[in-house]
């Protein structure tokens, strides 16, 4: 496969004029100037010719939940669905995160392995979608936040066993619930933490033995410190939250950097809806601890939280702008979306990057996104691992 485009990004913030992307099996093979490359390209290659259009990476959502509906009651959703019919579900919201230009998703919330299979599936080349990142089933403490996941676990013991279960599944990450959650209208506040210091460094220990890195539902003060000590890879949220407020601890920020934890805010789409649902003085003051974070340095990382209410699985461009408002340059918040999160999902020598040896994911677009990040909704075509799809179509085109 040839493509060749207007521009292509080759770098943060750097385009490639008049250039030109050679993809071979599922992985970049050359990329340069549109002449020189095309030069390269054996003469049976199929040349896919985009002139004025932009080719980017692929985009990564780094906090999906593709077992939840993304409607008004996605815990009802999925306690009234069993898992034959949620593995329909979940294939179609696969293909919505295709369709919009997302080749690559962290999924933080599976039940019984249903997002697993799916993952065989979409590896497999039997159903269309991003390459999927799956936590497996998420741990929590019991009647915990999505404890109806079934990740309940008491004592050093059950966290380590659960760990393990979940890698021998599949699992390329491991998720644990460390604070409550809204999702959860039965359990903790959001707040409150779940777990022991001991069950979390165990929960850690046991996932970095294996290689595998470790995300973190974090709302509360406490619940952050308590991950950032216990050397956790990625914390999800990180609203800073107290029992009468906020509370954003400068030195456990510092640690954040420090330790190279990436932050992951999972932004809702909608996000500015929230000071009609929060007030505008809480909602104001939640932004501003994302602009904070920012500002000190911390890594960003995006994701939507696709799936919980009001959440769908083609909003990770709307969600992108609330970093545009928070006054973020287009270019790191296309890192962001890019080589970053590829990064904090481990992923950082694999994708993320329009670059030889890279797997081919690519996303081709009108417009110019550097300049208006709404030009990443007009999409043109998608490549994910070598193979082409474009929107509302299902069949891949080797």
């Amino acid at each position: 496969m040839l493509i060749t485009a207007g521009r292509v990004l080759v770098g943060s913030g750097t385009y490639l004029n008049d250039g030109a992307v050679l993809v071979e099996g599922d992985s970049i093979t050359a990329v340069g100037p549109r002449a020189e490359i095309t030069e390269q390209a054996p003469s049976d290659v199929m040349h896919l010719e985009f002139p004025g259009a932009t080719v980017v990476p692929g985009l990564v959502d780094a906090h999906v939940h593709l077992a939840f509906d993304g409607g008004a009651d996605p815990v009802a959703a999925l306690r009234e669905s069993d898992d034959e019919t949620l593995l329909q579900d979940v294939r179609r919201r696969a293909e919505q995160l295709l369709n919009s230009g997302v080749t690559t998703a962290r999924d933080l919330g599976d039940r019984n392995g249903v997002v697993l299979r799916l993952a065989e599936e979409i590896a497999s080349g039997s159903t269309p979608g991003p390459r999927i990142v799956s936590a497996g089933t998420p741990a929590t403490s019991p009647g915990g936040h999505c404890h109806f996941l079934g990740g309940e676990v008491s004592g050093v013991a059950q966290a380590r066993d659960l760990v393990r279960r979940n890698i021998t599944a599949g699992a390329g990450v491991i998720k644990a619930m460390v604070s409550g959650g809204g999702l959860t209208k039965d359990g903790p506040k959001s707040w409150q933490s779940q777990f022991t210091h001991e069950e979390l460094a165990a929960l850690v220990d046991e996932a970095h033995q294996a290689g595998v890195p470790v995300a973190v539902h974090a709302h509360g003060t406490d619940g952050i410190s308590a991950a950032v000590e216990a050397g956790v890879d990625t914390i999800e949220h990180c609203t800073w939250m107290t029992s009468d407020g906020f509370d954003l601890r400068q030195d456990v920020l510092k640690r954040i950097i420090d330790q190279g934890i990436a932050v992951c805010p999972a932004v809702s789409p909608h996000w500015q809806m929230l000071p009609r649902f929060f007030g505008e003085e809480r909602a104001a003051a939640m932004f501003d601890l994302v602009r904070q974070m920012a500002e000190a340095g911390a890594k960003l990382i995006a994701g939507t939280d696709a799936g919980v209410q009001r959440a769908g699985f083609d909003g990770l461009v709307p969600a992108l702008s609330f970093y545009a408002y928070l006054g973020l340059p287009n270019s790191k918040i296309l890192d962001m979306a890019t080589t970053d999160a590829a990064d904090a999902l481990g992923l950082g020598k694999k994708t993320g990057r329009i670059t030889p040896g890279f797997r081919a994911d690519l996303l081709v677009i009108d417009g110019d996104p550097l300049e208006d990040l709404d030009a990443l909704k007009a999409v043109r075509a998608v490549v994910t691992g070598g193979r082409r799809y474009e929107p509302g179509r299902t069949t891949a085109q080797e």
